[in-house]
């Protein structure tokens, strides 16, 4: 009896076995020690009658991924991992002749591989797929040379994990999942709406923004990711904003935040101004249900508006560690005590400062306030200050609150303020923590505001301000909301990938990274208006870094060495020297950004307080102030969580959480392997769990130096470790001048990722 095979296109056609030969001998082409013989015997694919295609695919694909790790047994009879990552690209090139072979069917070209750039626009820009702009701002002649300067091969470069992420969340595609869209269309899609801000040179820098992202030498963020080039253009990753202590201001906060989440952002949230439980309202004492109230609406408000669809909204709500709602607000994402007091999916952050850390040393008390109430009797807000250096004006604050008679207040222990954080850590992974007297102290913009808190991810530190309204007016049946509004934080992201750059690469990969960012600045469709506004005072941007763990092996340095933080503190100097001359650089070309005229960039306070005092930092120093910075804020450390897995190397400034380990996903078990794992590296990717993170924390401090903003930093800590060993780890942390901590993973637990900020 013949077998017929389903094509495609639906056609029955016999069996014809040497096609699937053919195949798997063209995936197998040119990787090393991947045999194609070897995959068909081991994919053992029963033919039937009327199989799919696709479905013969499937299985050769499942094959591959299976050979990436093998049980064998070595010569004295023991079973042992045999690893071959190499399967890990023929099973990607397997996946890529899929969505070739749908998208070819989709937007009827016969070719197997790429069609015509120019038609997939045209059929993307009708069915809603691209924006109108795409075509508005070039001619069919630009998007047609654009299109033949695309490099089908670098789909090549990609590993299964990596282009199955790439296809499943980022393509575009039709409103039935169709694949039109291919990867290198994507990256030429992002590069073009990127350089459309260049005017007559807009195909010049497409050309050269689509060559750093096909050639995975950098990673975008998340949001430019999946949103360039289509009609819903949000670009930036979070979003930050402070609530007033009042109805309008908590209730408008979590109507930003819908519209944050709606557009595929995170949020964050300060809260420290809000009055504590049982403070008194409109002099009713004893009215207020506190903090907790507020944050479960904006718990509820991230599950309700999710983050297209994709995954639920996300935000960290900050409150200050003298807060006397501070206990109950530690233990928001814990399992114990009173459920109607929980907001499981909200990430707390508590916000510390100088005075604290020094009180915990020493193993003194901590004395917990009230915010409205020192409002009221003090005539200051508390929360408004931080010291600086010599000037303490934080710590005159609070120590008149300590001691002024009528002020109520809540004297504790500042070690049993922290075991209380320590446990929540071990157990959920949060609170994070918000150094606010360093992050202060090294904020370059201090002459136009202040950071009261960070972003979900805890690498963003920009001013932040308040918006209060003023006025409610009647017009012509219409009703009109007046407010003086504050500063709303944006963060917009790319990552230099240290893993597949050299050192030598450097300077034009970030000066083209920080054109890209500055243009997202302009081009953005902001979802809310504050927004906006602060993006364009600012132009603040964050430059990171993924792959860093991935760089160290390649160049032969362990994690646990001197050599890594002198490595550490040269790379990281090179980069902020090659990014603020960047941004000066497009200064000369675009101008400074509005509120450069007195910030410490313009002062050069801030390189005197980084002791950069070498020629060429002086000869910056001297430009800077004579033609101004494009961006206010410059450089921030993101995890990159998805995108360092679609360019194949490590997430961010972290090490690997394990060598080699099989994952399960909706049923399937895929092998995964650090970035070119061989022998010769094998012992240099130590896993996380079992580095000891002083060094981290060390390594930590030192790039710090160089970095305007903040890094997403982890700490790694096991079942094992004691509370004195982890209480050492945030003294050591806070001494070594970190400004955040983003979780504290525990091996035994699972976090969650925030997608947004995987830049």
């Amino acid at each position: 009896m013949e077998i017929l095979i389903e094509k495609r296109d639906g056609r029955l056609e016999p069996l014809a076995v040497d096609k699937t030969k053919k195949m798997a001998a063209y995936a197998c082409q040119g990787v090393e020690g991947c045999d194609p013989l070897e995959l068909e015997m081991d994919a053992k694919i029963l033919f039937r009658d009327k199989m799919t295609t696709k479905a013969i695919q499937k299985i050769l694909i499942q094959a591959a991924i299976e050979k990436v790790i093998q049980k064998t047994t070595d010569e004295f009879g023991n079973v042992v991992n045999k690893m071959n990552q190499n399967w890990q690209y023929v099973a990607a090139r397997l996946y890529l002749f899929d969505l070739y072979k749908e998208a070819a069917i989709n937007r009827k070209y016969k070719a197997f591989g790429y069609g015509n750039f120019n038609h997939l626009v045209d059929i993307l820009s009708n069915n809603g797929g691209y924006g109108s702009f795409i075509k508005e701002n070039y001619t069919a002649e630009e998007i047609e040379e654009l299109g033949d300067y695309i490099e089908p091969k670098r789909d090549y470069l990609f590993n299964y994990e990596g282009i199955k992420l790439l296809s499943d969340r980022y393509l575009v595609k039709g409103y039935n999942k169709e694949v039109y869209e291919l990867p290198q269309e994507r990256f030429m899609a992002i590069a073009m709406h990127l350089a459309i801000q260049e005017g007559k040179d807009k195909v010049k820098y497409a050309k050269k923004f689509y060559d750093l992202m096909s050639k995975l030498k950098m990673t975008v963020a998340t949001p430019t990711l999946a949103n360039s080039a289509t009609s819903h253009f949000q670009l930036s990753s979070c979003f930050i904003s402070g609530v007033g202590d009042n109805l309008w201001s908590i209730y408008d906060v979590n109507s930003k935040f819908s519209q944050v989440s709606k557009h595929g952002g995170a949020l964050g949230i300060y809260l420290g101004k809000v009055r504590a439980l049982n403070s008194d309202i409109r002099g009713f004492k004893n009215a207020s249900g506190g903090v907790i109230p507020w944050v479960r609406l904006y718990n509820d408000t991230a599950v309700a508006v999710d983050q297209l669809g994709k995954r639920k909204g996300g935000a960290t709500v900050t409150l200050d560690i003298w807060h006397k709602d501070l206990y109950e607000f530690i233990d928001i994402r814990t399992n114990n005590g009173d459920d109607r007091r929980k907001a499981h999916d909200i990430f707390p952050s508590v916000s510390i400062p100088n005075i604290f850390m020094e009180r915990l040393k020493s193993r003194g008390s901590f004395t917990l306030f009230d915010p409205h109430e020192i409002s009221n009797k003090m005539g200051f807000n508390l929360e408004d200050f931080y010291d600086d250096g010599d000037d303490k004006a934080f710590t005159q604050r609070y120590l008149e609150c300590e001691n002024h008679p009528e002020l109520s207040k809540i004297e504790v222990s500042a070690l049993d303020i922290m075991k209380k954080i320590m446990k929540s850590a071990v157990e959920t992974g949060t609170p994070f923590i918000f150094f606010r007297d360093t992050v202060n102290e090294m904020n370059p913009n201090k002459h136009e505001g202040m950071i009261y808190a960070s972003n979900l991810c805890h690498e963003i530190a920009q001013n932040l301000g308040f918006t209060d309204l003023t006025a409610i007016e009647y017009e012509d049946d219409q009703i009109i909301s007046k407010a003086a509004i504050g500063d709303m934080v944006t963060c917009n992201l790319n990552s230099i990938n240290l893993g597949k750059i050299h050192r030598e690469e450097l300077e034009e990969n970030i000066a083209l990274q920080i054109r890209m960012l500055d243009n997202v600045v302009t081009l953005n469709n902001f979802p809310v208006k504050e927004a906006e506004i602060t993006a364009k005072k600012y132009r603040a941007i964050g430059l990171g870094t993924s792959g860093y763990h991935h760089y160290l092996v390649n160049n032969g340095i362990k994690w646990e060495s001197d050599e890594h933080i002198k490595e550490a503190d040269q790379l990281f100097e090179d980069i902020n020297y090659y990014a603020i001359k960047a941004s000066m650089e497009l200064a000369k070309e675009k101008g400074a950004y509005p509120k450069f005229k007195g910030s410490e960039w313009d002062t050069g306070v801030y390189f005197e307080r980084r002791g950069y005092n070498s020629e060429r930092w002086q000869k910056l120093r001297e430009d800077v102030h004579k033609y101004g910075l494009r961006n206010g804020y410059i450089m921030a450390i993101a995890p990159t969580g998805s995108t360092s897995n679609i360019a194949n190397t490590t997430a961010g400034i972290d090490p690997i959480f394990k060598k080699f380990f099989i994952e399960e996903k909706k049923g399937n078990f895929i092998p995964k392997t650090a970035p070119d794992l061989c022998e010769e590296n094998f012992w240099l990717y130590k896993e996380a769990h079992t580095i000891d993170q002083m060094w981290s924390i060390k390594a930590c401090g030192v790039r710090g130096r160089h970095i305007d903003q903040s890094q997403s930093f982890n700490l790694y800590i096991t079942p094992t470790m004691s509370a004195k060993e982890i209480l050492d780890l945030y003294i050591n942390a806070y001494e070594q001048g970190i400004k955040t901590i983003y979780y504290v993973r525990n091996q035994s637990l699972e976090m969650d990722e925030c997608t947004s900020c995987s830049s």
